[in-house]
């Protein structure tokens, strides 16, 4: 099985990224948190993995880290969670949001994510209460937890590019860039004019 691949990030779409290593691409289904933190078209990345074999399908996930793969198959363990349904939560959720809507019965956190209705959001908590404690909280690195923060400057500046119309996965790239130029500490405003500028280009 596929475990890592370790290479130059050749291209990016919304829930995708191809992988070149050795000159051999390889399609990941991606997190909008990974995509983030795979950084730019042309950088050396690596991405934790997932192989899913199916009937008439053979899908590669990727993951920025093994924390997140380890979420990933949690979720999937549950029944009417496929990893595209898994990946939506992980997009939407911090790891210790998701932590403590499992430990805590709290369904309506976990249907923020597209995909997921009230019945399959009961339903992720009551068999996951168990056992999400098990698994890590917040991940490190600026890239992930940075646009994952309810509240913050950069979740806000996210959620007004996606009100002007831009996918999910591309306003939260474009401000995580912008933040990367501006600084940690940057204004809403000015994450939004500078992340604008990025997702245009």
């Amino acid at each position: 099985m596929i475990a890592k691949l370790k290479g130059l990030l050749d291209e990016i779409g919304e829930d995708w990224a191809i992988v070149d290593v050795q000159g051999v691409g390889y399609l990941v289904h991606c997190s909008a948190k990974t995509l983030i933190a795979l950084g730019e078209v042309g950088e050396a990345c690596t991405v934790h993995t997932d192989l899913q074999v199916s009937e008439n399908d053979m899908r590669l996930l990727g993951f920025a880290e093994s924390a997140e793969r380890d979420w990933f198959r949690l979720l999937t363990t549950v029944q009417g969670v496929g990893s595209k349904v898994a990946l939506a939560i992980l997009s939407a959720l911090s790891f210790d949001e998701l932590r403590n809507a499992c430990a805590g019965g709290d369904a309506a956190t976990v249907a923020r994510a597209n995909g997921v209705g009230p019945k399959l959001a009961s339903r992720i908590v009551n068999e996951l209460k168990d056992k999400a404690g098990a698994l890590p909280g917040e991940a490190g690195g600026v890239s992930f937890g940075a646009v994952s923060a309810a509240g913050s400057a950069s979740a806000d500046a996210v959620s007004a590019l996606e009100n002007l119309g831009f996918k999910p996965a591309v306003a939260a790239q474009a401000v995580a860039r912008a933040q990367a130029e501006l600084g940690e500490d940057a204004a809403e405003g000015d994450l939004i004019r500078v992340a604008l500028k990025k997702a245009a280009g």
